[in-house]
């Protein structure tokens, strides 16, 4: 059996988000039926301190050769690294991420990709430039459920698809949980409010479903400002994806996202996150559009295919855990970002540029969306934030 190529990663940030990606980085590909990568982790950055860096590896279990930087730019000069996954708050990618490929490594950056359209077309463009890969980090877009999902729709069990419901959306009370303003998720300073933070899960559905790379949705939104720092606090969007009558004619989406309000929805009430509706039947998706981990595909006959999607892992007995914050999955389970990641891993194999399954296309295409949304919602941010500038210190 030929040796595993090994993947050799640097992780820029140590938040919480990182932790997650890291650890289910380095789990076994042969525990998900891959056995031809192996990804390690060679160094980390942190622009707080070396030693931030060095307890984040330590908390992951990363290889105790990996380096701990406590810059960024220190990281992009390590000629070991040959992939960084980038994964600051969005507000600040476009210079991290220019960064990453300005020094020539391959990037896979967190969504939102960031804060604007134009800086991911100027990122797009230089990463084309230097021959190197450039993805957004859409692990939901990776998932077995969303292989099943386009399947689904693409083999025609739904028939023509029409239309499609996804809300992704937080469900907490910004006073209560953010009173100081400064979390990313109402901080205008970070491109806050719950569009970029949570809509791209909303408009991911509707892109997956209806999105073609010659066609751009036209959208019509309202958007509520959280009152204490104007960034959007809820926000409804109508998609109108252009199709020809041949096709079935323009489908629809309903795509929504909250920080206040959301789905109330457990075992005994599961409702469904995302709703993708055909002439013959429709598939829901439940518990959170970021994640589902259930489908329920239901034919206007009335047949029912209830389907649970457990993601591989150590498995049971590992006394391994992964999760978000303090949100932790089942023993043995693992978030689902490896799928990501070897995606991006088989594209440098393979001299492939953009992601699989969400390509730099596609992600313009979402950005573009949202700022048509923000523009009609009247939200903006400071123009260091928005600038196409480079280098800029934020």
């Amino acid at each position: 059996m030929a040796t595993p190529r090994e993947i050799r990663w640097g992780i820029l940030a140590t938040g919480a988000i990182s932790i997650t990606f890291t650890k289910d980085l380095l789990v076994d590909p042969n525990t998900r039926g891959v056995s031809n990568i192996k990804h390690t982790v060679v160094a980390a950055a942190s622009s707080t301190s070396a030693a931030r860096a060095q307890s984040f590896l330590q908390d992951v279990k990363a290889p105790s050769t990996a380096k701990a930087y406590g810059s960024y730019e220190e990281l992009v000069r390590d000629p070991d690294v040959e992939i960084i996954y980038v994964a600051t708050p969005h507000s600040h990618h476009y210079q991290n991420v220019m960064l990453c490929l300005e020094a020539g490594k391959h990037v896979l950056c967190e969504k939102a990709f960031t804060v604007n359209a134009q800086q991911a077309r100027i990122l797009a463009e230089k990463a084309k430039e230097k021959g190197v890969f450039l993805a957004e980090a859409f692990w939901t877009r990776y998932f077995d459920l969303t292989n099943y999902v386009r399947d689904v729709v693409h083999s025609g069990r739904l028939g023509t698809v029409y239309r499609v419901f996804s809300d992704a959306s937080a469900r907490l009370s910004p006073e209560a949980n953010f009173g100081d303003s400064k979390h990313r998720l109402v901080n205008p300073n970070l491109a806050g409010g719950a569009l970029l933070d949570l809509g791209v899960y909303s408009l991911t559905w509707p892109f997956l479903v209806f999105w073609k790379p010659d066609s751009q949705p036209e959208v019509v939104s309202s958007i509520t400002k959280y009152e204490q720092t104007s960034v959007d606090e809820s926000t409804t969007m109508l998609l109108t994806f252009p199709r020809p009558a041949s096709s079935g004619g323009n489908a629809h989406a309903v795509a929504t996202t909250s920080i206040r309000i959301g789905n109330v929805s457990g075992a005994a009430n599961p409702v469904p996150c995302v709703r993708i509706q055909g002439e013959l039947g429709e598939l829901q998706l439940f518990s959170l559009a970021q994640c589902p981990d259930t489908t329920k595909l239901i034919f206007k006959d009335g047949t029912v295919e209830d389907k649970t999607w457990p993601k591989p892992g150590p498995g049971k007995g590992s006394g391994w855990y992964n999760g978000y914050l303090n949100h932790m999955g089942p023993e043995g389970e693992g978030a689902g970002m490896f799928w990501e990641a070897d995606d991006a891993a088989f594209a440098i194999i393979e001299g492939r540029t953009e992601g699989k399954h969400m390509s730099m296309g596609e992600t313009l295409a979402v950005m573009e969306v949202m700022d048509k949304v923000r523009q009609q919602g009247g939200v903006r941010y400071p123009d260091s934030l928005e600038s196409v500038e480079y280098p800029l210190s934020l």
